[in-house]
């Protein structure tokens, strides 16, 4: 799993850029992916809020990274949620903690996101610092040519 301690900040967040917020991990290990995967259907009778949890992932960015296993992983975790969530006594604190350590394990947080050095960008979002520095530059360019 990750890093322990507090979430890390996003990259366009960190202010110290003499130091590659990587350098204490080491280099990374990588490997080819396994085959295109297809995204294994949800149980029709699971319980409503695990299919939705399920279904989730499947429009969630991280789910780029997800491999067979990772989708296997998920369907056991929405099985045993849904499992849970249908009882007729309490829902289990520790069946629930064990879930979310699984989900955590799976990304589905932005806090487990940034853990793992994993940042996702929303298609057209647009940084409004970083937009009003690129309009005083530009205005200080105008000024000084003009």
């Amino acid at each position: 799993m990750g890093e322990r301690g507090p979430v890390p900040k996003r990259s366009d967040q960190r202010r110290r850029t003499n130091k590659p917020a990587d350098a204490a991990r080491g280099e990374v290990t990588t490997a080819p992916a396994g085959k295109t995967v297809a995204i294994p259907a949800a149980n029709p009778r699971w319980h409503a809020l695990a299919k939705e949890w399920y279904a989730s992932l499947a429009e969630s960015g991280q789910s780029t990274f997800y491999e067979a296993s990772d989708w296997a992983t998920a369907k056991v975790w929405a099985e045993l949620l849904s499992r849970e969530l249908r009882k007729r006594s309490r829902v289990s604190a520790q069946m629930i903690a064990a879930w979310a350590g699984g989900a955590t394990e799976l990304l589905t947080t932005e806090g487990a996101r940034r853990r793992m050095r994993v940042e996702l960008q929303r298609g057209g979002e647009s940084d409004e610092d970083e937009e009003a520095a690129v309009v005083a530059l530009d205005a200080y360019q105008a000024r000084l040519s003009g």
